[in-house]
């Protein structure tokens, strides 16, 4: 991606997010966006959309988490190492089970290039498309801006903050993993979402 594609989307950002965040807020956004997903692009094609769309999520949580934004709906973060199998399936779950109800979002220790194809497959059973979903690096603004934080494996490379509700699940990698071993993870994500959305009266 060149300068001139990130200059552009930098400007169309900081129209959309202008009386919240100065240019430069945006700016920096964009280029931490690029940072993180570039060196792990497999298609530099899709890296500019994939950029804009870091970038926003990232604004719209520090949006949140500086308390411009409405917190409408409890924030659900859901963090495993690699963001490309376990917290991608829970988020997209979670979603499909209370839409409108939360607001989630997945992210990775050690986020790698691509999902996992199984798990694509294995929510595409259930009517759930993951095909857009993309690994994420864990920042400190998602952080956060997060009501409930769930991790996957991701042990002491995950930090903690105060104020904070943190759930640690033991929960099936499913890397590497057949596909009937992926389902089986699918159903026990489903499991757990149920009875942490029923918790919070969703």
């Amino acid at each position: 991606m060149n300068e001139t594609t990130q200059a552009a989307i930098s400007d169309d950002l900081a129209y959309a997010f202008d009386g919240t965040f100065t240019p430069d807020v945006v700016t920096a956004a964009v280029a931490q966006a690029r940072e993180a997903l570039e060196p792990h692009a497999t298609v530099q094609t899709y890296l500019p959309i994939l950029v804009r769309r870091y970038a926003t999520e990232l604004l719209a949580a520090r949006a949140q988490a500086d308390g411009v934004s409405s917190r409408g709906v409890p924030e659900l973060l859901f963090v495993c190492v690699h963001n490309a199998g376990r917290s991608q399936m829970a988020a997209a779950i979670a979603e499909h089970l209370a839409p409108g109800r939360v607001h989630v979002r997945s992210a990775g220790s050690a986020p790698t290039g691509e999902l996992n194809p199984q798990a694509i497959a294995v929510l595409a059973e259930r009517g759930i498309d993951l095909s857009t979903a993309y690994p994420k690096p864990l920042t400190d603004t998602v952080l956060r801006a997060a009501d409930v934080v769930v991790t996957m494996g991701c042990g002491d490379t995950c930090p903690v903050l105060p104020g904070k509700r943190y759930l640690d699940w033991d929960v099936a990698d499913p890397d590497g993993a057949t596909l009937d071993a992926v389902r089986d993870v699918r159903d026990d994500l489903q499991r757990r979402i149920i009875a942490l959305l029923r918790d919070l009266d969703l």
